[in-house]
């Protein structure tokens, strides 16, 4: 999966720990890029650190920061920067998994989802605009193109990201930073969402896995995949997509 392209590079993931912002990361460290993560849990970012070094990342930043919180994002974003030498790619990946209909699922999709995404960029722009490959990423849905009746809170606060991902490509196109959004489908990792559905709710595990045309879940190197082609220079004169990446599960049937 390496890119001799993307060696050097100074990448920030947000949302970067576990799952498919891990994956990320550690594609992006096996391309000898420099990588920023930041997740809420200390301890794990450390292990995360010392596993991107171990798959050859040049100089890795970590940090605590809660992604609901402007502040914390502006203070990650500054201290990475500083730290890596510069930005030349963000990853927005984190999730507030707003999967219920009350208001809290709600302000979690518009708070993570959403704004951490908006305000990630919003304090890296400075030093996007004084890299030589810029490129942002979002990491959205398929339940964004195809609507389920499980998480309407989720559905619509990725739906959010898509457009906002157009619409900031449309305003940055000129300065030829780039911004493309990836919709993973379901994808399947350990103890992420339908890992855990396995056991809590095989009915719905099955009948969920039964849909995708490909046969079975994804995994997270398939979104990995994706993402370092979409960030690197083979994809400079894409912006403003978004790509889906789940085994045709968002086709008709």
């Amino acid at each position: 999966m390496s890119s001799p392209s993307l060696a050097q590079a100074r990448v920030l993931i947000a949302g970067g720990s576990r799952g498919i912002g891990l994956a990320i990361a550690h594609a992006f460290a096996e391309a000898g890029a420099h990588i920023g993560i930041c997740a809420r849990d200390p301890q794990v970012l450390q292990q995360a650190g010392i596993a991107l070094k171990d798959a050859g990342a040049g100089a890795v930043h970590t940090q605590s920061c809660d992604l609901a919180d402007p502040t914390q994002i502006q203070h990650w974003v500054d201290a990475a920067a500083t730290a890596l030498g510069g930005v030349d790619i963000v990853i927005n990946n984190a999730s507030g998994y707003g999967n219920g209909n009350d208001d809290a699922s709600w302000q979690a999709g518009f708070d993570i989802d959403l704004m951490a995404a908006v305000r990630t960029n919003r304090a890296a722009l400075p030093h996007l605009r004084n890299s030589a490959m810029p490129a942002i990423l979002n990491i959205s849905s398929i339940n964004a193109l195809v609507p389920t009746p499980r998480a309407a809170a989720y559905s619509a606060a990725k739906a959010a990201l898509n457009y906002y991902t157009t619409s900031l490509a449309t305003e940055l196109a000129r300065e030829r930073i780039r911004v493309n959004a990836i919709a993973p489908g379901s994808i399947e990792f350990p103890d992420g969402l339908w890992d855990r559905r396995r056991s809590e709710e095989p009915a719905l595990y099955e009948q969920i896995r039964a849909r995708i045309p490909f046969g079975g879940f994804g995994e997270v190197d398939d979104v990995a995949r994706a993402a370092l082609f979409l960030c690197s220079p083979a994809a400079r004169w894409i912006t403003g997509q978004v790509l889906a990446v789940d085994g045709g599960q968002s086709l008709p049937a």
